[in-house]
This record gives structure tokens, sequence and C-alpha cells, in this order.
């Protein structure tokens, strides 16, 4: 991979725990009560089933453009925690720019394995580009984005065969953004998050998208923070030269002076991550 994972568990812990030191009680509540606000404003249409279980639903933002772009979001929170209700302000940047939003919801470890949220973020995007047009959007104009967990979702989307799996075009994702993901999952299940991961070495193999090829010929945007720890940086730096080596269409970038959390300001109107997006549709 080009790098090392850290050697103990006390290494990996320090390096992939982006809330030690800060309050994360007040981070999510700050979340909510944006998101809360985003809601109020946009008058999104709320949990719009894309599967059969209770989890599979999204908050879909339309941006009022008939045939217009769609933006598919996928939360972080390790895949253990958070939920589409913390992330509706990434909605209000994209919305401004003509680009309807559908914040994603997925079901949680421990209570799923890591390959059933894997399957439900790919069912969200079948459910769009099959199901999009009666909200108003042009299902063949879709892209996704996805922060730290939903990152690695992001990546795994392009890992999938849409044809064969699905029966949908293998260009459906015209581009994807992956931000401060988790791309080799090789020192989790030696975490403090392996409790509720309970990641075996088939799913390290399975679920990495280092290991993975890409099936989507979509355009590619890797960033992380520039003040996150290095290991974000190396995931980051190891998926752009995983992508490359196929021949895929990837950027790839630190922000200097965002760390895990400040990274996602981008999503706020004329944001870059708005700009980023908006180009995927031209």
């Amino acid at each position: 991979m080009g790098y090392r994972h850290p050697a103990t568990r006390e290494g990996i812990d320090r390096a992939y725990d982006p809330m030690r030191g800060r309050d994360g009680g007040a981070l999510v509540a700050d979340w909510r009560a944006r998101s809360a606000r985003s809601r109020e404003r946009l008058s999104p249409i709320p949990d719009v089933a894309f599967g059969p279980t209770l989890a599979e639903r999204m908050d879909v933002f339309p941006a009022g453009v008939d045939q217009g772009p769609v933006h598919l979001f996928f939360h972080g929170g390790y895949w253990r925690a958070l939920s589409h209700a913390e992330f509706g302000f990434v909605a209000d940047g994209l919305v401004a720019a003509g680009i309807t939003v559908a914040v994603v919801n997925y079901a949680l470890c421990p209570e799923v394995r890591l390959g059933e949220i894997v399957r439900q973020s790919r069912a969200a995007v079948a459910w769009m580009h099959r199901h999009g047009a009666s909200l108003g959007v042009d299902p063949g104009r879709l892209s996704v984005s996805g922060h730290s967990a939903g990152g690695h979702l992001c990546a795994m989307l392009l890992a999938t065969r849409w044809e064969e799996a699905y029966g949908l075009p293998a260009d459906l994702i015209r581009g994807a953004l992956s931000i401060s993901g988790l791309y080799d999952l090789a020192p989790f299940p030696r975490s403090w998050l392996q409790p509720k991961l309970r990641l075996t070495a088939r799913d390290v193999i399975d679920y990495s998208p280092v290991h993975q090829p890409c099936w989507v010929p979509a355009r590619v945007r890797l960033v992380a923070g520039g003040e996150e720890s290095e290991a974000f940086a190396d995931q980051m730096r190891a998926q752009a030269a995983h992508l490359r080596g196929q021949g895929c269409a990837v950027d790839s970038a630190l922000l200097a002076g965002d760390d895990h959390f400040s990274i996602l300001e981008h999503y706020r109107p004329g944001g870059r991550f708005v700009e980023e997006i908006a180009a995927f549709h031209r």
C-alpha cells in the first residue's frame, strides 16, 4: 500500500479516533440544530423509502430544477453511529446551486454487519437511478459524496458491478467525492471499534476499496484534512494510487487548516465541495 499502519492497538486508536480531545456531544448537537434549520428552510421530502428495512430511508431536498442533477450524501460515524438526521445541513449549498440532494440513512453496526451497510448504500443509488424521475430529477445526472465512513461507502459504490448485479448502466454515477474516507480496513479489527464492527479477515478484503477493482468510469475526488492524523492522509493516498493504477480519473488533495469535522464546512453555499460536485454535472 506504500505505507504502514500503526503497529500497536494504542497507536491505531490514537490515529483513528478524531473525537479525542473534542466535545463530541456539542459537535453532534450543533449538526442536529443546523440540520433542523435546513429542513425548516428547504422543506425536504422526509424518509423516502429506498429498501424494505426501516433504516433504508433518505431525506430528499428538492432544488426545484426540472430534470436537474441529483446528489446522494452518505454520513460518517464509523458505521456504528449517527443517522441522516444530523446531516441535512450539507444540502444548503447544493440546493442553492440547483442540485437536488438525498441525505441517505443506513443501518448501523453491530445490529447489522458491514456488508449489509454496503448493500443498503448500493440500494439507495439503484433506487434513485430507477425512481429519480418521480422526484423531478434526471437520474442520468447522479453523483455521490460521503464523509469518513461515508467516504468508504462512496468508494464501495465505485467497486460495484452495476450491470451484472443490478441491470443498471456501469456509468450511472457521474462523480464521487470521498472526504476523509477509510479505504483500507486492515487496522480496524485491532482497534477500539472492533466490538461494534466485528470485522472478519474476509470482510477486510471484501470491503476495503484498496483491494477492490473500480468498475465505474466516474470522476473521483479524494480529500482529507491537513489537520487530521496522518493516517487519514495515508488512506487517501493509498486509494488514489489504487485508482490511478486502474486508469481511473482521480484527483486528491489535503485541505490545509481542516480537521476531520471542520472539513464539512465546505458544503456551505459557495463552498469548495459545492463547486466540485457541481463540476461533476457540467
